[in-house]
């Protein structure tokens, strides 16, 4: 069961200095709890505290850096039906989806805990010339220091995990700014956190407004900030962050080719999970479906019935697949976004009704190139069919977007599934699959609209070190 208040964690303790956030059921819409809301001066507090921990953080054994890790995972399968609850209440998410994401969390901790151990430099040859006979090189990597992390709200728990696991594998003290329609999960996070040895300052968990949260940004205190949300207010950021580092995972609107030799029954099965899996709402979603002239209208039957049959409605039912979205404004938006498209010539082919929050999962047909269900974003339950005869007219599809995260084929061609690799202007490619899948260790993140940098531990690992050099002369050399 949920607790009746939550509190924000400042420098590694709880405070509840009040009840200002009140976080919803976003399937009943009534307040389920609140949350303790930190304004300006608690975040520079936090930020000052940080500071004063990282030498501390950056003096801790890889071994003791490990144990914190390890602690976070066991306790997190303690919990794990108290994360999945509050996962199904402050996202809405259905229940088995939500099981899926705190499985996700354990995951991602766990492979953090097997990175802080080998973070390792090299041994540079330096004896390239006559002139450095005798020195001898070596790097070593060294925590890049104070970040700010700001994570969304469609994955409250594994997005923010994405953030701060790596930062406790490399020693980097944070704050972080979780989403505040979905704050629970980092503040579950950071009671955990609380329960171990970490130097006081090393992590805060700060849920705040938008407007108070300029110094996440701001602050020269900082030396990375890492953004996970919307591309206008990832770029925005990025213009105002000064000189830090910024990471940015931003939006999409994933295309996915269905070639003439696909699988039918394997690729309509895992097109329907990766575009209707929790409402839509993933930046990797599939939104954009090109499908061979030669099998697009058996694939567009099956395609269908199989959309038309999926459950909708409690979160917390087992047979749920669609949930509510996060707000009903967002339902409203992207229901304005199907009439739109419909208007412009697009086909209807199932869904499109409004309840509340609750979208029906929609598939239309042919819609215009400029609107907007193709050309942002949708992060909701609607995907757009289209069929193509040429296999570079697909490529050339999937690349005619602002955005450029991640694409899936379905072909057995292996040359096919090489030119895609090679021309598809993504940051991953997914061969057999949708565009939807990750695993928590790989490189993840987009080129153009979708964002800069990757995370996936030890990628997010890089960004979060230094690289320090040592060079070593020996007169006798």
């Amino acid at each position: 069961m949920l607790k009746d208040a939550y509190p924000y964690y400042l420098a590694n303790e709880a405070v509840f200095a009040n009840q200002d956030l009140a976080v919803t059921n976003k399937y009943t819409g009534e307040v389920a709890t609140r949350v303790a809301m930190a304004g300006e001066d608690v975040i520079d507090q936090a930020i000052a505290a940080a500071v004063d921990a990282q030498e501390a953080l950056t003096a801790m054994k890889p071994h003791q850096r490990q144990d914190i890790l390890n602690h976070c995972v066991e306790r997190f399968k303690e919990r794990f039906d108290e994360l999945a609850e509050a996962l199904c209440v402050e996202a809405g998410k259905p229940i088995k989806d939500a099981r899926g994401e705190v499985t996700r969390l354990i995951d991602t901790f766990r492979i953090a805990a097997e990175e802080a151990v080998r973070i390792n430099g090299e041994v540079i040859n330096l004896e390239i010339t006559p002139r450095a006979n005798g020195y001898r090189g070596m790097t070593k990597k060294v925590p890049i220091g104070p970040c700010s992390f700001i994570s969304p709200f469609n994955f409250p728990l594994n997005l923010a995990a994405h953030k701060v696991a790596p930062a406790l594998a490399v020693g980097c003290a944070f704050v972080l700014k979780p989403a505040s329609r979905t704050p629970l999960g980092a503040l579950i996070i950071g009671e955990i956190l609380a329960e171990t040895d970490l130097p006081k300052g090393a992590f805060s968990i700060l849920p705040c407004s938008r407007d108070g949260a300029e110094l996440f940004t701001t602050d020269d205190r900082f030396k990375l900030l890492s953004f996970t949300g919307s591309p206008d207010v990832g770029w925005d950021l990025k213009a105002r962050a000064g000189k830090k580092p910024v990471i940015l995972e931003l939006g999409g609107n994933a295309g996915c080719i269905v070639d003439a030799d696909a699988d039918l029954d394997d690729a309509i099965e895992r097109i329907v999970f990766g575009a209707y899996y929790q409402s839509g709402q993933s930046c990797i979603s599939v939104q954009r479906i090109f499908i061979h002239d030669s099998i697009y209208d058996e694939f567009k039957t099956r395609y269908v019935d199989k959309v038309s049959q999926l459950t909708m409605g409690d979160p917390f039912d087992e047979n749920t697949f669609i949930g509510p979205m996060i707000a009903e404004s967002e339902a409203k938006r992207l229901e304005s976004w199907i009439q739109n498209a419909v208007s412009a010539g697009a086909t209807l082919l199932c869904g499109g009704k409004r309840d509340g929050a609750m979208l029906e999962a929609t598939i239309l047909e042919n819609a215009p190139h400029d609107s907007e269900v193709n050309a942002e974003e949708a992060f909701g339950p609607v995907t757009v069919i289209s069929k193509f005869s040429d296999f570079d007219e697909a490529l050339n599809k999937v690349n005619d977007s602002q955005f450029g995260l991640q694409a899936g084929v379905f072909t057995r061609d292996i040359y096919k599934a090489q030119k895609a690799w090679d021309v598809l202007d993504v940051g991953g490619v997914v061969i057999g699959d949708v565009p939807s899948w990750r695993v928590d260790n790989m490189p993840y993140g987009g080129v153009k609209e979708s964002g800069l940098g990757r995370e996936g531990i030890k990628y997010a690992i890089e960004d979060m070190t230094e690289t320090r050099l040592l060079v070593i002369r020996d007169p006798q050399g």
